[in-house]
């Protein structure tokens, strides 16, 4: 080959397409840095009540502030911040001792409810769909060697099955309101316990246990046994979430 000079040009090396990565794609960046955002409310380096500060945050991440605010918005909707007018996100504050109480009561009236109807409905895909979750939390707690869940990294999984499980349970009541509502307490939830250090294997064990009852009762068409293992859950639940705060209350007044 020769050049527009006279002289000979090397002929230039084909680079194969299959050898490049693909670049990531616009969801892959949204969702990791959601999950990244969502890491930092739960672990409280930025403290509940806080505001956040996008361009601060954006930086840490090494990203540009587009996908911050996005994640932003869908914290909003998972409840775990709130936007102001004139102030931005900030993060929700943490449950005091009635808001946590109150929690409670809710999930007393809808979860029974939700689990009840579940049961009359006996969809196959929902059951299929609490086998997996009830199959993963048991791996979890077989293999988590007693640690406690400190940090939401350390939790995140346990708690995300978790969620998982509840959720199923709610979607095959048919009520889209009553899903919305459970998903966003359980966000409230999921940070009163990682700030009183609640996941211990202990606790782990016991839940699948419950759960295992309450997925028995949905398989068997039992709406009333659905019922009554979902409420039993629900204050196994509240007793322990209120005990590993009273722990930390002790440990800190020592």
């Amino acid at each position: 080959m020769v050049g527009s000079d006279g002289r000979g040009l090397r002929p230039q090396p084909k680079v194969s397409e299959k050898l490049l990565p693909l670049p990531p794609s616009r969801q892959t960046l949204t969702d990791s840095v959601y999950e990244a955002v969502q890491e930092l409310v739960m672990d409280q380096h930025i403290e509940a009540g806080a505001r956040v500060n996008i361009d601060l945050v954006a930086r840490q991440l090494n990203v540009s502030p587009t996908p911050v605010r996005e994640a932003l918005a869908r914290l909003e909707m998972d409840g775990l911040v709130v936007k102001e007018p004139l102030r931005g996100y900030s993060v929700t504050p943490m449950l005091d001792a009635k808001s946590f109480s109150d929690l409670y009561d809710v999930r007393r009236l809808l979860e029974p409810f939700a689990a009840r109807r579940a049961a009359e409905r006996s969809d196959e895909k929902v059951l299929r769909a609490l086998d997996h979750e009830l199959d993963e939390m048991r791996r979890m707690v077989g293999t988590s060697g007693g640690a406690t869940g400190s940090t939401y990294h350390d939790y995140r999984e346990f708690a995300l099955q978790d969620a998982r499980f509840h959720e199923a349970i709610a979607g095959t009541s048919g009520n889209s309101l009553l899903s919305d509502t459970l998903r966003r307490l359980r966000s409230h939830l999921r940070l009163y316990r990682l700030y009183h250090r609640y996941y211990t294997m202990d606790i782990g064990t016991a839940t699948v246990l419950e759960h295992e009852k309450i997925l028995a009762s949905i398989r068997g068409r039992d709406g009333d046994g659905a019922e009554a293992a979902m409420l039993d859950h629900i204050n196994h639940s509240r007793d322990r979430s209120e005990g590993a705060r009273v722990r930390i209350r002790s440990s800190e007044s020592d």
